[in-house]
């Protein structure tokens, strides 16, 4: 990998020069993108169980960092809804101070994920997986929300989703319809105000009709300022967490699912960025640059923060193409947040449920749901498993689960993978010789195997199964392994107890064809002890000639 995989986008950028029409188009990206930020940081901030301002700290912060240090030209960093589960979790459990260690402990891993070069390793977390967490978070977001649409003003309502449920039907009695016109006001806004005009978001526009609505007609639903008081006008003083080797044992769990979910998002969010743009970003810088802001973001009492897939996309339509706009959109949130302060705590609850309920409904991709439920069964387990566990249980354990279940599926798919095609002198007129052009005529007493396929764990005893089926013993039996592309431990003692046994039994065993890495791992294994150095031998062509003089000489 070359040095530059670990230099900033805005670095390259600046030094091979920005042009002034450019650079106009990504600030006024930046000003659109922070007013549709501002919004849903506020909204994000709450169904986590936090006060709003920590939202529009999170998108200041973390939103300055990411685009500074980050290895994309357009991400826009911030809260997003993939972290509501978590922050919700962790601040039930360990209250506000460990969800501020637990977000500094998911930045400083990140920060090794990216030094470690592993930013190209969470692409390949299976997409069934990915679809099933973030469906089951889309379900737990809508119905976190159900208590502010329908205005039920419901206390100490239960963390879990069937404890939120129950409580929900309990006090239907209370609805506060006000809210709930409010509410479905605001997604139909915010889903049809683009018709009107793709400038504007239709979710500010309903935030703003609602809150004036409220407030000149003395409206009688929850507010902000009546949920959560005032909304501070500055930016806190950034303090170091106090983290201890208790601390980081009760909180390591949930900061590796931060962790891993802020990778994971903030990358998928680059792909389609790259996509989107035609570029191609620095997985490992952006690792790292999603680390520091996380860790910036815990010392100024922020939330956890990754690339916003949505706020992305809005920045890249609207002509942002580089990492000033995503600097842009964080001062513009920061001036909001000072002048405008005394305003937002006016804002409906009611309206920031149909924006989330909006949020959730885009993030549920139940269009992939469905195309996935048609697909392969394990497919199917995997995506159902992570669903069920995350919606009924909690997100750490759907990941772990479906981490763990996704493995052992590409090892059942390996080991079937993996064939072994048997070739002797009276198996010549059989449809298996594929190979007559290349080996006209194969000596009597002599069998040989062709295993195709990673001689693995999964696959070992596979590969020891079929040669003890074996009917008669041959002189000389030749294992050509020029299609086994890796071999592990296992692998490596199931070969030599298929050595050992055919030696008990006064077979010659030949080694064909095996590449150079896996001589090199047999001799570590000290394969020598059951082999001559003559039986392990490149070609075909030199084995056969092997073998006839092993048999001349028995």
């Amino acid at each position: 990998m070359k040095q530059s995989d670990f230099t900033p986008k805005l670095i390259s950028i600046l030094k091979g020069g920005l042009k002034r029409e450019q650079l106009l188009k990504d600030l006024s990206a930046g000003l659109i993108v922070g007013i549709v930020a501002l919004p849903l940081a506020i909204a994000f901030a709450i169904a986590s169980g936090v006060s709003p301002d920590k939202g529009l700290v999170t998108a200041i912060i973390a939103g300055i960092i990411i685009s500074a240090l980050g290895g994309s030209r357009v991400q826009i960093g911030g809260p997003t809804g993939a972290f509501i589960v978590i922050v919700y979790a962790i601040v039930q459990e360990h209250g506000i101070g460990g969800l501020t260690i637990a977000t500094f402990m998911a930045g400083l891993i990140l920060v090794l994920m990216g030094l470690a070069r592993l930013g190209s390793l969470l692409k390949y977390i299976p997409y069934p997986l990915i679809v099933g967490f973030t469906s089951g978070i889309a379900v737990i977001i809508f119905s976190s929300q159900i208590n502010d649409f329908f205005g039920l003003s419901i206390q100490n309502l239960p963390a879990d989703f069937l404890g939120k449920w129950l409580a929900y039907g309990q006090h239907l009695s209370q609805i506060n319809w006000y809210a709930v016109i409010i509410a479905i006001a605001t997604i139909l806004l915010s889903l049809n105000f683009h018709r009107i005009s793709t400038k504007v978001p239709g979710s500010l526009v309903a935030i703003i009709a609602g809150t004036v609505v409220v407030h000149l007609f003395n409206v009688p639903v929850t507010t902000i300022e009546s949920s959560f008081g005032d909304i501070p006008s500055r930016i806190p003083v950034p303090m170091v967490p106090d983290v201890n080797f208790s601390t980081v044992k009760a909180l390591i769990q949930p900061a590796l699912a931060i962790a891993l979910l802020g990778g994971i998002e903030s990358l998928l969010s680059a792909v389609v960025a790259d996509g989107m743009i035609g570029g191609r970003h620095r997985s490992n810088m952006e690792l790292i640059a999603q680390g520091v802001a996380n860790c910036f973001s815990a010392m100024f009492g922020g939330i956890p923060a990754t690339g916003a897939i949505a706020r992305t996309a809005t920045n890249v339509k609207n002509g942002g193409r580089t990492p000033i706009a995503g600097i842009t959109h964080a001062i513009v949130l920061l001036l909001i947040m000072m002048l405008l302060a005394p305003f937002a705590k006016l804002i409906p609850m009611a309206c920031l449920a149909g924006i989330l309920i909006v949020v959730s409904y885009h993030m549920s991709e139940w269009r992939h749901f469905v195309f996935l439920l048609k697909g392969n069964r394990l497919d199917i387990l995997i995506l159902l498993v992570t669903f069920f566990l995350t919606v009924i249980f909690d997100l750490v354990i759907a990941i772990e689960v479906g981490v763990v279940l996704s493995s052992f599926t590409v090892m059942k798919r390996l080991s079937e993978s993996v064939s072994i095609k048997v070739f002797s002198k009276q198996a010549e007129t059989d449809d298996e010789l594929l190979f007559e052009e290349e080996i006209p005529e194969l000596p009597s007493g002599v069998v040989l195997y062709e295993v195709n396929g990673a001689l693995f764990f999964g696959a070992a005893q596979t590969f020891q199964d079929a040669l003890n089926r074996m009917q008669q013993r041959p002189e000389v039996l030749i294992l050509r392994m020029r299609h086994v592309p890796f071999i592990d431990a296992t692998g490596i003692h199931r070969l030599k107890e298929v050595i050992r046994e055919f030696r008990s039994q006064e077979v010659q065993v030949i080694l064909s064809g095996v590449s150079r890495e896996i001589v090199l791992e047999l001799e570590k294994a000290d394969i020598h002890s059951l082999l001559e150095n003559e039986n392990i031998i490149d070609h075909i062509e030199a084995s056969l000639a092997r073998a006839k003089v092993l048999i001349k000489s028995s």
